[in-house]
């Protein structure tokens, strides 16, 4: 069935119940452009229970959540709000975070020595030094600097969508991920304190500052969440099974690498969750992930098993350093409009030599998705040709058109028609492209500095969300929020009746992953 047919019978009451969602991570830095180095201020509440605001790897690097939407307009909306609360809180000097501010910059700010960047901290629960000792085996498998990259997932869903069709949706997705790396990469460059010491292909720009001439997502490439270890994973997502199957093997199989780590030193601290090739299946990084809500205690490789896909979760999102909130209005409704390409277009099984070639597709979009005539290799069947990326991204968005058309029937107005009209104006202009934004800006008015550059933006940013306005009732509600979720952690903490290594062996038991 073509595109076109399977769109005919996507009604406008199925596109109405299209649902979103976002996670952004953002670092919190000292004025002067540093990582701030101070506990997770208490006043946001407790990371491991706050609905709307916990941390991810490192305990200097926040993450706001918003809950599920059906209009874009209403996520940002939501994601504004706790950003307001979030940065009232960080100025508050009775905070003590020595007035930070958010890092708007997916690559990270200046950063100190590995062993010093401090990590996740959630309590004394069971639960909660389970989500430390996974950071600390995170830092010894890939080292603690990559747990201070930033980006947003979206979070998308359709209703009426079985297993198989978000599997179909998520094949397309890796197969033409590049064109949202190449659109709003955002993080052509870095500091050069994060690649100190590492290998790598970057060039000198400035002060203290590295990157890519024609780079679109640093974050996205070798720099990122990439290792020897998960390269030896080939997952493949031609059904919710053999996805299963190949996550089972990785979690329950010793790796001998991490086996010499050992899951605990000889004076008895923790070094990692497992000696496995992941610890738990948040490890397995990727473009998108099938997703499924979670039952308290539960694993979710078993949600997924015992009650299917209930959302992909798109990771390739840049911060975009250039919007107050990271992301805006026509860049989701894009991704609204990219997803259901990749529902909707024919999505054939991949294979080993396929997975191959999307991961070099990833590597050159993300070094070089600027440069001129750029090629890339596109499987079909037992056949590879290459084939230029702005000729590929032209056809995928050409496809795009009566989908937009569809949505805006909708939902009203011509916004999604507009974004994708600026989709294809960009194809003739790459300048106008965040990264080639980032570059320019950079080399214009920061004399090529990074840090320089992402700090202004950061003042900047902050500066226009004080200004907005701010009730008594919004700051009393996200406060009533901050101290629920510090009594729901005290809460969790009295409940516990095992010690930590009978609770870390009973989660970890291979079984609790079947259905």
């Amino acid at each position: 069935m073509s595109l076109s047919e399977r769109l005919q019978r996507l009604d406008a009451d199925r596109l109405r119940g299209l649902r979103r969602g976002i996670e952004k991570e953002s670092l919190r830095a000292l004025p002067g452009g540093s990582l701030a180095l101070t506990p997770h201020p208490s006043a946001l509440g407790a990371p491991l229970t706050h609905p709307n605001i916990t941390t991810d790897y490192s305990e200097s690097q926040l993450e706001l959540i918003t809950g599920v939407h059906g209009g874009v307009e209403a996520c940002l909306d939501e994601l504004r709000e706790i950003h307001q609360f979030v940065l009232r809180t960080l100025a508050d000097p009775a905070c003590g975070s020595c007035d930070e501010r958010l890092w708007v910059g997916s690559m990270p700010c200046g950063l100190p020595t590995d062993e010093t960047i401090p990590l996740g901290r959630y309590g004394s629960s069971n639960v909660g030094r389970a989500k430390s000792v996974y950071r600390m085996g995170l830092g010894h498998r890939y080292g603690r600097r990559m747990q201070t990259i930033s980006g947003i997932h979206y979070n998308w869903s359709l209703p009426g969508l079985g297993n198989d069709d978000y599997f179909a949706l998520i094949r397309n997705f890796r197969r033409h991920a590049f064109l949202l790396l190449w659109l709003f990469g955002a993080s052509p460059a870095v500091c050069s304190s994060f690649v100190a010491g590492r290998q790598h292909e970057l060039q000198p720009l400035g002060e203290h500052s590295m990157h890519m001439p024609h780079g679109t997502s640093l974050r996205m490439g070798r720099l990122g969440y990439q290792s020897e270890a998960q390269a030896s994973l080939a997952v493949s997502y031609n059904g919710l099974e053999g996805y299963a199957a190949s996550l089972h093997g990785a979690l329950t199989r010793p790796y001998p690498p991490y086996e010499a780590i050992g899951v605990r030193n000889l004076g008895g601290e923790y070094n990692q969750l497992a000696t496995t090739l992941l610890q738990i299946e948040n490890e397995f990084y990727g473009t998108i992930r099938p997703k499924r809500v979670i039952r308290s205690g539960e694993r979710p490789l078993h949600a997924l098993r015992e009650r299917g896909v209930e959302y992909v979760e798109v990771r390739c999102m840049d911060l975009d350093p250039f919007e107050p909130l990271g992301i805006a209005a026509p860049t989701l409704r894009f991704l609204d409009i990219f997803l259901l390409h990749c529902l909707l277009a024919p999505s054939p099984p991949d294979t080993p030599e396929e997975i191959a070639a999307l991961g070099r597709n990833q590597h050159r979009s993300a070094a070089f998705g600027r440069q001129p005539g750029l090629r890339l290799e596109r499987v079909a069947g037992d056949s590879t040709r290459e084939v230029a990326l702005v000729d590929w991204a032209d056809e995928i968005l050409h496809e795009c058109r009566p989908i937009a058309a569809a949505l805006d029937a909708t939902f009203g107005g011509s916004e999604h028609a507009r974004v994708l009209a600026d989709a294809r104006a960009a194809l003739a202009d790459p300048d106008r492209l965040p990264s080639a934004r980032v570059l320019a800006t950079m080399q214009r008015d920061f004399g090529g500095s990074y840090t320089a550059f992402i700090r202004a933006q950061a003042e900047q940013t902050r500066n226009a969300l004080l200004a907005l306005p701010w009730s008594a009732a919004q700051q009393a509600a996200f406060q009533q929020l901050a101290w629920r979720s510090v009594e729901q952690q005290q809460a969790i903490e009295a409940a516990d009746t095992v010690d930590f290594e009978t609770w870390r062996q009973a989660y970890l038991a291979p079984e609790r992953l079947l259905a």
